[in-house]
């Protein structure tokens, strides 16, 4: 398959920017989507060391007629753009649906009209909600604890129609919580650990009690591309994690422990979320992706973790960061 030229979008994110890098590493022909602006900035894959043997092109998947544009002799297509804060869909919820909902239609029907042979749909954990039981499988029910899961829960479902109605050959891959070098100070480990680095002797975060999955990129990256290589994966949703449940709290004094930090942990009543959107309990059952797939976890926390902080500290990296502000 490494001969195929595969389209991400959303490849000047963060994960997606992590999977352009694996994509070329293996071989394959990469055609990368950054959204359009008028700097002709091409966000995180700026940093990366390949780019110059991806295509790089900037648009907005909101349209419709970019989106058959760019999925024209493309045979397989990572989709990855989306809006994900949480925090920042409580105020601007209708951006969610027109880039999330909407973005996705766009895609599959771009992808069907130009005969795509296989797309990945990105969904994630958030969909779930707070675990009714653990570990959360693929069967458990989807709860909109936020507009953003909302959204998501859309996207999967219209991505999931164009299987059912149109054998699009598809899947929907939903990782647990992501975390690595590049990724935005909106999430919770680059928030400690940009704090920590910076001298803070204060950590201001919001509840730290909610447990999470939590998966070092280079994994869930592997993920992705495993689910695109196994047949077996078509018109299935399937998690990625670790199947290993730890506290934010618990990975507060992790990190300390790595950096050696004794910083004071005190609460940020503005990265509260509102009681009934807070989703207290995340862990992922991942029998399924080992079940068709051959893709098993590299990284445990503390060694992805290390790896993190390593490029976090460095200079040049952590000047891009806004450490003393509340990243919405």
């Amino acid at each position: 398959m490494n001969n195929n030229k595969v389209l991400v979008t959303g490849a000047d994110g963060f994960i997606g920017s992590h999977l352009v890098e694996l994509l070329v590493a293996k071989g394959y022909k990469v055609k990368a989507l950054a959204q359009y602006n008028s700097f002709n900035h091409w966000g995180w894959l700026e940093d990366i060391s390949c780019k110059d043997q991806v295509e790089i092109i900037c648009g907005d998947i909101r349209d419709p007629h970019f989106c058959r544009h760019i999925t024209k002799n493309v045979d397989m297509i990572f989709h990855l753009a989306a809006l994900i804060a949480i925090p920042y869909s409580y105020i601007a919820p209708e951006s969610y649906v027109s880039t999330n909902v909407t973005g996705t239609l766009n895609i599959c029907q771009a992808a069907l009209d130009n005969n795509v042979s296989r797309i990945i749909h990105t969904s994630t954990s958030e969909v779930y909600g707070t675990a009714q039981y653990v570990p959360i499988d693929e069967k458990h029910p989807l709860q909109a604890q936020s507009p953003y899961s909302a959204s998501k829960i859309g996207a999967d479902a219209m991505a999931m129609s164009y299987f059912n109605a149109f054998d699009l050959p598809l899947t929907i891959a939903r990782p647990f919580n992501t975390y690595g070098p590049r990724q935005s100070a909106r999430a919770v480990i680059p928030t400690i650990i940009s704090q920590i680095a910076n001298g803070e002797k204060q950590i201001k975060l919001g509840d730290v009690s909610p447990t999470r999955d939590f998966n070092y990129v280079e994994d869930t990256c592997r993920g992705f591309l495993a689910l695109a290589e196994h047949q077996s994966c078509v018109g299935e949703t399937i998690n990625i994690g670790s199947n290993f449940e730890i506290s934010v709290g618990d990975t507060l004094r992790l990190i300390k422990e790595i950096m050696g930090s004794d910083v004071e942990f005190i609460l940020d009543e503005q990265r509260i979320r509102p009681e009934k959107s807070e989703v207290n309990r995340l862990w992922c059952d991942n029998a399924k992706m080992n079940k068709l797939t051959d893709f098993t976890p590299q990284y445990d926390l503390k060694t992805g973790l290390t790896k993190t902080i390593d490029w976090f500290v460095n200079p040049e990296h952590l000047k891009k960061y806004k450490h003393n502000i509340y990243n919405v």
